[in-house]
């Protein structure tokens, strides 16, 4: 068995008036894992919203930050810090602008490609985590990017949004258990 203790982040903005913001796909990708791993609910701890279980045999916090996009670094930083979670252990889902809707990558490190979470999280923490970029695609120009984030996904985006995030939820114990570039090839096929 594992002993590892990993942390699963997931991007947003708190409150009711988000919860279908584009912007708050990570906090959804961690909502489905923690219905499909059948986690306990919610508490409030370290700034955000955190469930503790296990995936894989392995000690699993899931956390959806509440301080707004642009302090989640707080919240990932005292959580990591009170459970002694290396950077490497810990996975953040976002979205990325720059991804057509529904595809995934991967990567650890790297810079915050002006993504107000991750600058955030890099300021508090460093960069040598893993970032898991869920496309949301593109407005078409820069001037309509922050009402686009902030705006509701719309109904045609409903099945490859499901699809994906039904994905996350059935395969998450492989993003544990193998490297991620298999895990992404995987999901993504």
């Amino acid at each position: 068995m594992d002993s590892a203790t990993y942390l699963l982040v997931g991007l947003g903005n708190p409150g009711a008036q988000y919860s279908l913001n584009r912007h708050n796909i990570g906090f959804m990708a961690i909502d489905i894992i923690a219905d499909m791993q059948q986690f306990p609910n919610f508490k409030s701890k370290f700034s955000g919203l955190l469930s503790e279980g296990r995936i894989a045999g392995s000690k699993v916090i899931l956390l959806k930050p509440q301080t707004y996009m642009n302090l989640s670094g707080r919240s990932v930083a005292e959580t990591a810090k009170f459970y002694k979670i290396p950077l490497a252990n810990i996975y953040v889902f976002h979205d990325d602008l720059d991804l057509q809707p529904g595809r995934l990558k991967i990567k650890r490190g790297g810079g915050a490609g002006g993504h107000n979470g991750l600058k955030s999280i890099d300021q508090c923490m460093g960069q040598d985590y893993w970032r898991i970029r869920m496309g949301i695609g593109h407005p078409g120009f820069k001037d309509a990017v922050s009402g686009y984030v902030l705006g509701n996904f719309h109904k045609d985006d409903e099945e490859w949004l499901s699809n994906v995030l039904a994905r996350i939820g059935k395969t998450i114990e492989d993003l544990l258990a193998m490297s991620p570039s298999d895990w992404l090839n995987k999901i993504n096929t």
